[in-house]
């Protein structure tokens, strides 16, 4: 099991966590959840640590409330990572908005704290930045949250190069989150380079396509109320052209006698000791697949395959709203 150190903390944890949203929305209906709790006890046996949540993760917060209910007799063995910023009625779901205002910051990690029974929490992000507010506010008031006690480190997500250096000025940033994968590589030229820079890891969220670099969806198609159907990345013929493009990987995971989201989480994990993935899954099969990337190396050749892809992706990886919330 691979093991890297999380930014300027350097609290150790695996290279690949466990990406929560899932569990209770966005990608069809949620889990139940005792099979849900089932689900992140058994993770928690294979070795997993690291567990990423965020507030606007289900109705009311509802995946932090199962996060709660599931750890609750196993805080020590557990990292928890959650986020704040994007609004939401609490009683129908709808979003109304980024703040990341000081009376925000302080509202939210209240209610966090309360859903998910913790004193503390690990890793608290920005989870997009609010063009209405300078970073420095937002992170001041994290950093004040850093010395009660409320939050161990500090991270940003979808954040500009820009930003997470002037964040950085105001406390250390032991993390930055963004999507990074075989097909999604935009941050390479401004993101990676600042977290480098300030000391931050990289925490690469949908680090197989949302599903697509996994092959699935060859032979099977996305169900009602799938939120990736609302991205371009999945409609018309990009989505036919993308699809694919997985040939490629496919070829090397059968050369490797692997499964196409290894290929693809080996590819994540090997940018550099400063990245680590999250992936998301509802099915103990498919993360004890993701945890068997540890045992897998790619050669120079097949990472050179692989980098060739992103250039031929089609499609924006959001919509036109969330295109624009994010490298905030």
């Amino acid at each position: 099991m691979k093991k890297r150190l999380l930014g300027s903390i350097k609290q150790e944890l695996p290279a690949i966590g466990l990406g929560c949203m899932g569990l209770s929305e966005f990608y069809g209906p949620p889990m139940q959840q005792n099979a849900a709790i089932k689900l992140l006890h058994e993770a928690t046996e294979l070795g997993v640590v690291h567990f990423d949540t965020a507030e606007m993760y289900g109705i009311g917060g509802a995946n932090e409330t199962l996060l709660g209910e599931a750890f609750a007799d196993r805080r020590d063995r557990v990292f928890i990572a959650t986020k704040f910023g994007p609004t939401r009625d609490f009683k129908t779901g709808e979003f109304t908005g980024i703040n990341g205002s000081s009376q925000n910051c302080r509202r939210a990690v209240e209610g966090s704290l309360k859903r998910l029974r913790v004193d503390v929490i690990d890793l608290y992000y920005l989870h997009r930045v609010d063009p209405k507010t300078p970073i420095e506010e937002t992170v001041g008031t994290m950093a004040e949250l850093v010395g009660e006690g409320k939050v161990r480190a500090i991270g940003l997500s979808e954040a500009s190069g820009d930003t997470i250096r002037r964040a950085a000025k105001i406390h250390s940033i032991s993390a930055v989150q963004s999507e990074y994968s075989i097909f999604s590589r935009d941050i390479e030229a401004d993101v990676i380079p600042a977290c480098l820079e300030v000391g931050a890891s990289l925490v690469a969220y949908s680090p197989l396509g949302r599903g697509m670099l996994t092959g699935r969806f060859k032979t099977s198609t996305l169900g009602e109320g799938d939120w990736r159907l609302t991205t371009p990345r999945f409609q018309g013929e990009a989505y036919t052209a993308n699809v694919m493009l997985v040939d490629e990987i496919e070829a090397i995971a059968r050369s490797n006698s692997c499964t196409p989201a290894q290929v693809a989480l080996a590819w994540v994990l090997s940018r550099g000791e400063h990245v680590m993935a999250i992936t998301g899954t509802t099915k103990l099969e498919n993360l004890k697949s993701n945890l068997g990337t540890y045992g897998l190396e790619l050669s120079n050749d097949e990472l050179a395959t692989l980098n060739a892809l992103a250039n031929r992706v089609k499609g924006d990886r959001y919509d036109k709203w969330g295109m624009a919330s994010i490298n905030g």
